[in-house]
């Protein structure tokens, strides 16, 4: 394992759902709105996680039937667990090589793990594979370069002031491609010129700050890895730094800002 990823650890649902389940449980209903996808359709949920996407289609968009596929067992078993819909499964898998069949599928989407598949190419060709002819692919990731997700900009400020090493851990310098050019020029790439690119903003709203600061001591993420990867008194020295940079107790708040993209697959 490189480097830079070496704290990618996402294999426990609970861990996650504390750390970043909730955000992106809100960013998904504000995606879905601006996705506008027709109603009674098959639906694949690719890189699902604990299901949290998932889950807001099957209460707000009608779908036919949805598969949600994701490389992690842990979460897999997690979005199983908590869904108990008929029309949803579940599977492990792999977003470079998807078993499923050509054409099976009539909107594609993919929320916040485009990033983190190595072959990102292969991941939106795949998806182009298996989209209807005249269907809906979309997907979003977080705007990591732009400091679009607040509390973990801060996090990784309060780290690197404690140890420069850190600075080649962060997300915005690991996904560099996550604004609107390089987005457009990833889909170009893959065989997608002509794509809808937009913002999608929500509020992460902090009751305390050990509210924030718990889900970095879980491991799940790379913040969160990096976190627990630390000495006791070196993520004590941390924390203290956070505190302070963040003004205190709390409460906190941070603007949370992803680009999503669509594009209907041609005919």
């Amino acid at each position: 394992m490189s480097t830079t990823a070496r704290h990618d650890a996402w294999a426990a649902g609970e861990a996650y759902e504390r750390y970043m389940g909730r955000w992106s449980r809100l960013v998904a209903a504000r995606f879905l709105d601006w996705l506008a996808a027709p109603s009674g359709t098959a639906w694949l949920d690719l890189g699902c996680g604990t299901g949290a996407l998932t889950q807001t289609i099957l209460a707000r968009c009608n779908p036919r039937s949805i598969i949600g596929i994701d490389p992690s067992e842990g979460f897999v078993a997690h979005a199983r667990a908590t869904t108990s819909d008929d029309r949803a499964r579940f599977e492990v898998g792999d977003a470079q090589k998807l078993t499923l069949a050509d054409a099976s599928v009539d909107v594609a989407a993919s929320a916040l793990v485009l990033n983190f598949v190595p072959d990102r190419v292969a991941a939106l060709r795949e998806l182009q594979r298996v989209v209807r002819p005249g269907g809906l692919l979309s997907f979003y990731v977080w705007d990591y370069p732009g400091g679009g997700m607040g509390f973990m900009t801060a996090f990784w400020k309060a780290a690197i002031a404690l140890d420069p090493n850190a600075a080649e851990l962060g997300e915005g310098g690991r996904f560099p491609f996550c604004t609107p050019e390089g987005l457009a020029a990833l889909c170009a790439e893959s065989g997608l010129p002509s794509v809808t690119v937009a913002p999608i903003e929500i509020e992460t709203r902090f009751p305390s700050f050990e509210d924030l600061w718990l889900p970095f001591t879980l491991g799940a993420g790379p913040a969160p890895g990096y976190c627990v990867s630390l000495p006791a008194d070196k993520r004590a020295a941390l924390k203290e730094r956070l505190k302070r940079q963040v003004g205190g107790d709390g409460p906190v708040s941070f603007v949370a800002r992803a680009w999503a993209v669509s594009v209907i697959r041609d005919q």
